[in-house]
């Protein structure tokens, strides 16, 4: 392998950006991006901790209802009942610095926001977070450093959203397959598959209120 290990021989090799590319950044809200985090159902939060473990985890709620919007400034994502390992807030009550990429489904361009986070247990806007009767467990309040549109090339290349391309019940096996092998259950195939199931997705936001 040939290792690029400085900043002038990775310029070097893939040249400057576009002053326009350099210089989008913005450090507030604007009505556009305003309305893309209304019509984002899904995001992934990329966080490290103090020594360097990094994290990115895939969030996601019904369009509208992601993103809580603070001020300007300022957003919320609400935590949902999930597995507890809880990576990416343990990150964060090491080291705050965050970077979250939303997506639209159809659409390969993107909305990235970098910036500090916090972790709330409660607040008066969990009232406006709520999602099929239930509150959220907790919220991740971003006060926002940066934000930008990201173009669409690489879902282009991915071919992402193109349905043709899709295979789900291809080569790797199904969700209870890989829990078994390799997560160290000790379900048989049957009740994993039992599990994933109807009440897999019955129980996404907790028991019915």
């Amino acid at each position: 392998m040939t290792e690029i290990a400085d900043l002038d021989a990775l310029v070097a090799l893939i040249g400057e950006p576009l002053p326009r590319a350099r210089d989008k950044a913005r450090h507030a809200l604007t009505d556009l991006d305003r309305d893309w985090l209304a019509a984002s159902p899904f995001c992934v939060m990329a966080t490290s901790s103090a020594d360097g473990a990094c994290d990115a985890s895939p969030k996601g709620d019904p369009a509208g209802d992601l993103v809580h919007v603070i001020d300007d400034v300022t957003i919320a994502i609400a935590e949902r009942p999930g597995n507890r390992r809880a990576d990416g807030y343990k990150n964060i009550l090491e080291n705050p610095h965050v970077g979250l990429t939303f997506f639209i489904p159809g659409r390969g361009d993107t909305l990235r926001v970098n910036g500090r986070a916090r972790l709330v247990s409660d607040a008066p806007f969990f009232d406006q977070m709520v999602v099929k009767g239930h509150r959220p467990v907790l919220a991740v309040v971003v006060d926002i450093d940066e934000l930008f549109h990201h173009c669409a090339k690489a879902f282009l290349r991915s071919g992402l959203w193109e349905p043709e391309t899709w295979d789900p019940t291809g080569t790797v096996p199904r969700r209870a397959v890989i829990a078994q092998r390799l997560d160290a259950s000790e379900l048989s195939l049957e009740e994993l598959d039992e599990y994933y199931g109807e009440q897999y997705t019955a129980g996404l936001y907790g028991p019915t209120p």
